[in-house]
């Protein structure tokens, strides 16, 4: 019984640790939220350059995912997320004295530190919890927080961006960065199962700069009207080059970054492919369209940024969070992939009735983001997020929750550079908040589609 009980304390003071890692980390974008209006009117600029902000640090969150995982491995997971956090918190100092939008993109570009937070708490909970059943509820009460802090957080962003302006945003985030550190350091256990390997240094340069030069060519195509497609070409070719060199080096190397088996496998393209395809339809979407309808003067809602938290945000993210454990819960029972898929199709038909019906209507408006709070937060979110755990390689643990991880963050930045592009187009009319949204919805689509390509992670079901 004294054992139970203290492997039971030890795991709550575990979930409460990762809890507060993740929670830093997720203020950089649901906290922000409802704040983007308010950073564009206060540094004088338009939501597209703000939008270019939240590309920045999906990008650079997109980037250091590729390899902090696995340096993880090798060093300490502990080690690594206290550095990560450390800077994040360093970069959300300098965001919040930004003096124009410039400096804010680079403090941006420095927090994305963080991106891999939640897939290398995922690995240290299950390092730690080996019960199926349970690691799935926990997994699901984590990776929750992906979708927001149970809508206080936008809730605060508004209030605060409403009355004190959106510095004070960045400094509240500082603080919340910084105390999670300190948990990390005092109640995280550290664990290395690549103790004894290299970390390949030559494949991470090549990786992070045939994948960073694709997202600058995407960003590119993103100004649609104004694109360089010189520049596109450029850096196609340059991403292309890198890559093949990664390619050659990772057959060559003693301990490679990632095996060229290991990104063959049906597990790794599938699943990766699902996850960018699912964030670059839906995350602008709830993030950046809606929220702009919601306060925009002219053509929609009118609303204050607390105010527009508060109707949309925050029912989003607190439905997500009351889904979220059940999904994980459900999910070595039901099956991984059908949850999944049957989350997908929900999220299909909530862009639909928010494209059609709910930029005309605020009630049916914050219905929509509701449902896509069921089905996108509190299912698929949760279930994308599991199975880069337990769909990775044993002898290469953080490959696959890093490389996933690195596909959240570049939907994200997708999504924030493409359809606030879209919706530019036709700046001035609600055309171009829906042309947006379908554009969101095609790929939400093929999400799907490319969902059932996922095999079904056997040994973690019942």
């Amino acid at each position: 019984m004294a054992k139970q009980s203290q492997k039971k304390n030890s795991i709550l003071t575990l979930m409460f640790t990762l809890l507060a890692a993740c929670i830093a980390f997720q203020l950089n974008a649901s906290m922000l939220s409802p704040v983007l209006v308010t950073i564009a009117k206060d540094l004088g600029t338009n939501d597209a350059e703000v939008g270019l902000s939240q590309t920045a640090f999906f990008t650079a969150a997109a980037l250091f995912s590729l390899f902090l995982p696995r340096l993880s491995d090798i060093k300490g997971r502990k080690k690594v997320l206290m550095v990560m956090l450390s800077v994040m918190t360093l970069g959300t100092v300098l965001a919040a004295i930004a003096p124009n939008i410039e400096v804010l993109c680079v403090a941006r570009i420095i927090q994305g530190i963080s991106g891999p937070v939640v897939p290398l708490c995922l690995l240290m909970l299950n390092y730690a919890v080996k019960d199926v059943k349970q690691y799935g509820m926990l997994m699901g009460i984590i990776t929750a927080v992906n979708g927001g802090i149970a809508g206080i957080d936008a809730i605060a962003g508004g209030i605060i961006a409403t009355h004190l302006g959106f510095r004070a945003v960045f400094w509240v985030i500082a603080i919340v960065a910084a105390i999670s550190t300190y948990l990390v350091f005092r109640f995280a256990p550290e664990s290395k199962p690549s103790v004894d390997t290299k970390m390949d240094w030559l494949g991470v340069i090549l990786l992070v700069s045939a994948i960073a030069a694709l997202l600058f060519a995407l960003n590119e195509a993103g100004n649609v009207a104004s694109a360089n497609y010189f520049k596109i070409i450029g850096l196609s070719v340059f991403a292309t080059i890198c890559f093949i060199l990664f390619w050659y080096t990772e057959k060559s190397v003693l301990h490679p970054l990632v095996t060229t088996i290991h990104l063959k496998r049906r597990e790794t393209w599938s699943l990766l492919l699902t996850t960018i395809l699912i964030m670059t339809g839906i995350f602008a979407i709830v993030n950046g369209l809606v929220m702009s309808i919601a306060q925009n003067n002219e053509i929609g809602f009118g609303l204050d940024p607390d105010l527009a938290s508060l109707i949309l945000l925050t029912p989003y993210a607190l439905i997500g969070w009351l889904v979220g454990p059940f999904a994980g819960r459900l999910a070595p029972t039901l099956g991984y992939n059908n949850v999944l898929q049957f989350g997908l199709l929900g999220c299909i038909i909530s862009i639909l009735v928010i494209m059609f019906y709910g930029i005309n209507s605020l009630i049916i408006l914050a219905s929509g983001v509701i449902a896509l709070g069921i089905f996108y937060a509190g299912m698929v979110n949760i279930i994308l997020n599991g199975l880069g755990v337990i769909l990775s390689p044993k002898e290469n643990l953080g490959f696959l929750p890093g490389m996933n991880a690195g596909a959240f963050n570049l939907g994200a930045g997708l999504s924030f550079a493409l359809l606030p592009a879209i919706q530019m187009l036709n700046a001035h009319s609600m055309l171009g908040y829906f042309n947006g949204m379908f554009v969101g919805l095609i790929i939400t689509v093929l999400a799907l589609i490319s969902s059932f390509f996922i095999p079904r992670p056997a040994h973690a079901e019942l």
